[in-house]
């Protein structure tokens, strides 16, 4: 049986997740046997937001799919390109009114592979549509395309993240969540067939506070008062995520693996860089 192994890198911070990114993601492609890779982009442009340059920066590094969260509207650039490409996805239970789509497919292997975007709604501040409904309704609409469906779920509270990978267990091939910037280590296969890991991690620098500076962070803390969030550019780094393997004819994840790079060296050219 030939599986289909596809990597899910979490939230990429600013210049320095960027770098960290483009440096190993070939060598991890090559040593990993990667047929697909889906990477979490929403802080991707200065710690907030994405930017179409940086999009095409992810496509030219091999990425297939990019999925986001609630800082997907912090880059006014990239609303137009949301209207027109589905390579970008934004959550898909925001309004049908907002640009671009929570849903897409891409071809790997010659089979299709279907990948959901979704926010929670505990301790997220935007008023979101049920994820759960609105899985449903996108999980309906993938199967008659695929059995290989992904799910990004881009929420602050594991029991949330749990309680959707429960609920579509033997539906999807896996669900991955992003958001808290920090890795699980809850990986594992569902009893129907699905992997799940409860957060991703993300891309930056390893000794901050979900990628930025400690500094203003810990202030805000203690006075409560408003603070600039600052990407932190200093080494060493971190890139972590998954991979997982499916079955590429049921649909049904056979295995799924953390990954974790961790670089000492100072990453050129990031000084200038946002």
């Amino acid at each position: 049986m030939s599986y289909i192994r596809v990597l899910f890198i979490g939230d990429v911070i600013g210049v320095t997740g960027r770098t960290m990114f483009q440096k190993h993601i070939g060598r991890l492609k090559r040593e990993l046997s990667i047929d697909a890779i889906i990477v979490n982009g929403e802080n991707s442009a200065a710690g907030k937001g994405i930017t179409s340059k940086i999009v095409r920066f992810f496509k030219h590094c091999g990425v297939n799919v990019i999925t986001s969260g609630n800082h997907i509207w912090r880059q006014r650039e990239i609303y137009s390109y949301l209207s027109e490409y589905n390579d970008l996805l934004r959550p898909a239970n925001y309004p049908s009114s907002c640009p671009g789509t929570g849903v897409t497919t891409f071809e790997c292997k010659g089979y299709v592979v279907g990948v959901i975007n979704l926010q929670g709604r505990i301790f997220m501040r935007d008023h979101m549509e049920c994820p759960f409904r609105t899985a449903e309704t996108m999980v309906s609409y993938l199967k008659s395309k695929t059995n290989i469906i992904f799910v990004d779920f881009h929420a602050e509270a594991t029991s949330e993240k749990l309680g959707l990978a429960y609920f579509l267990d033997g539906k999807i091939s896996g669900l991955v969540g992003t958001h808290t910037h920090v890795q699980t280590a809850d990986e594992r296969v569902l009893p129907g067939g699905e992997a799940y890991i409860g957060d991703l991690g993300m891309v930056g620098s390893l000794n901050s506070m979900i990628g930025m500076t400690k500094e203003p962070i810990i202030s805000h803390l203690m006075t409560q008062m408003p603070v600039k969030f600052v990407v932190d550019k200093d080494p060493p780094y971190t890139m972590t995520g998954v991979y997982i393997d499916v079955d590429p004819v049921t649909g049904k994840a056979v295995d799924i693996q953390r990954v974790k790079v961790v670089d000492y060296d100072p990453l050129p050219g990031i000084a200038e860089g946002s």
